[in-house]
This record gives C-alpha cells, sequence and structure tokens, in this order.
C-alpha cells in the first residue's frame, strides 16, 4: 500500500455532501451540538435524580425519572446523525458536552425529592425553548428533515414538563 493514499484517507474530510448551503450547515450544526450537549447533561441530571431519589414517593418517582431518562437519552443519536447527514461534524467527548452545555449540572451532596422535580421541569423547559429555536433556524434555512425531529421532541419535552409540573403540585394552586 502506497503511504500517500493512506495519508490521503486520515486526512479526508467527514463532509456529507446536502444541498444545504455552507452557511446553513454552519449555523445547524452549531445549533444542534448545542442542543445535543443540553440532552446529554439533561440525560444525566435526571439520572442523577433518579440514582439518589428518597422519601415516601421513592418508587414513583424512581420509575418516573427512568422513564424519562430513558426518553431523553433517544435523542441523542439521531441529533448526533442528523449533524453528520446535512454535513457537519458531532461532539466528540465529555468536555465537548460541557463547553457546549447551557443547562446547569447539579453537584450537590443531596437534593429534596421535590427540588429535584422542580428543577427536572425548569431544564425541560429550558429544553423546549432552545428547540424552539433550533426549529426556527430549521424554517429559516429550509430543513424540513431536522423540524420534522424537533417536533416530536417538542411534544415529548413538553409532555416530561407537565409530569414533573403535576408531580410537584401540592394541590393549594
Amino acid at each position: 500500500m502506497k503511504t500517500g493514499n493512506a495519508q490521503q484517507r486520515r486526512k479526508a474530510p467527514l463532509t456529507t455532501p446536502s444541498d444545504l448551503k455552507s452557511n446553513a450547515i454552519k449555523d445547524l450544526t452549531g445549533a444542534l451540538n448545542a442542543l445535543c450537549a443540553d440532552v446529554f447533561a439533561l440525560y444525566l441530571k435526571t439520572k442523577n435524580f433518579h440514582w439518589h431519589m428518597s422519601g415516601p414517593h421513592f418508587r414513583d418517582y424512581h420509575l418516573l425519572l427512568d422513564e424519562h431518562g430513558d426518553q431523553i437519552f433517544a435523542m441523542t443519536d439521531p441529533i448526533a446523525e442528523r449533524v453528520r447527514k446535512i454535513g457537519g461534524t458531532t461532539l466528540k467527548s465529555i468536555g465537548h458536552i460541557s463547553r457546549l452545555q447551557r443547562l446547569a449540572d447539579n453537584d450537590a451532596d443531596y437534593v429534596t425529592p421535590l427540588d429535584m422535580l422542580a428543577e427536572l421541569r425548569e431544564d425541560n423547559k429550558q429544553l423546549t425553548a432552545s428547540m424552539r429555536e433550533v426549529h426556527d433556524l430549521c424554517d429559516e434555512h429550509h430543513d424540513v428533515a431536522t423540524a420534522s425531529l424537533l417536533e416530536v421532541w417538542i411534544d415529548e419535552t413538553e409532555r416530561r414538563t407537565w409530569f414533573l409540573f403535576e408531580a410537584t403540585r401540592t394541590g393549594q394552586e
């Protein structure tokens, strides 16, 4: 095998051919990578709270957060693959995620169950808002495939927000 061919293959660009303009690919890739970082951050926070849940509603909350974690994690691969399909490159490491994420981590030793649920509710609301912004960007660049995926995820995220809201109600509101 010729050394030149091997070196050329190692330097081959990862850009997938796309009919989207280069500025659209750049904009969408940036927005989707930030969204994917937020999804990973929310997934890990949801699992953290799932693992550290306690109290009289332990079983219900533990199962709820396990279901939410599965649903959130299920978004990660389609987001990253969408970035690749349009010609971009995606997240490469935990460090890359931490540089892009906009949702705050929670490393506290103890968080009350209701505070966990309330924090996740607000994070899901923030994720919905971020997804709507990416959807607007998709509309601007005529990326209907990404917009279609986002519409389903927005609905799922609104459902999680609703469940978390209802689980934190005291009956006084």
